[in-house]
């Protein structure tokens, strides 16, 4: 049988899988609600990919409970797990690379999305932030609301100024967290290596105990 050590280490491993699984989903359906500063930070696109890559971690996690529930001898399930946390781990590293590589040029970046977005989200935007336009008032500003008139709006900061910041925190902490992912996918990989090979030399000796009449090694 496999050892009780390996086993504990796999089942450990498991759980964490399910849990960052469930992280995914909470957060990327949590995120959703109307928040006109964080929504503008983080695009539907990427709460659907990490909806998509929770869903991936769920189905891993659905496809290892059970290879291991499987009869000893049968390690296809298990083997199937492990072709599972390869296309995670593809997952993470397509998801992660993106949010990564938006934060490489996040002035100009964010310059595309602030002329993109609609009239009424920026001037939204201006209200919750106390600030006007993107880099300065006459930068694709809305006159209205906080930003009342031309002369306040242009004694008033950028939005940039406050976005860029908080850009930078809440997106470098989500490619550092689904990279972080890797960590669990790779160990949990090599784990359930672990457990196929030592379910399959279970295997061979049981056979090679039979040709000997089940007279054991000794």
């Amino acid at each position: 049988m496999p050892s009780k050590s390996l086993k504990s280490v796999w089942a450990f491993l498991n759980v964490a899988l399910l849990a960052s699984g469930a992280v995914l989903i909470a957060f990327s359906v949590i995120w959703r609600t109307p928040d006109v500063v964080r929504n503008f930070l983080i695009s539907n696109l990427d709460l659907t990919a990490g909806l998509v890559l929770g869903i991936m971690f769920l189905v891993t996690w659905l496809i290892s409970i059970a290879g291991i529930l499987q009869q000893n001898h049968v390690t296809v399930g298990l083997v199937a797990t492990n072709w599972a946390l390869i296309m995670d781990a593809i997952g993470v590293m397509i998801i992660g690379t993106m949010v990564w590589v938006y934060t490489l040029q996040p002035t100009k970046n964010f310059l595309g999305e602030w002329e993109a977005t609609s009239s009424v989200t920026r001037q939204s935007i201006q209200d919750t932030l106390k600030c006007c336009g993107y880099r300065n008032s006459t930068e694709f500003g809305i006159i209205g609301g906080f930003c009342s008139d031309d002369d306040f709006a242009a004694s008033q900061v950028g939005c940039s100024t406050i976005i860029l910041p908080k850009a930078d925190y809440t997106l470098n902490n989500v490619f550092s967290v689904i990279y972080g992912f890797m960590a669990v996918i790779i160990c949990f990989f090599l784990a359930t290596v672990s457990l196929v090979y030592q379910r399959k030399e279970e295997e061979r000796f049981r056979k090679i105990d039979e040709k000997r009449g089940g007279r054991g090694f000794v």
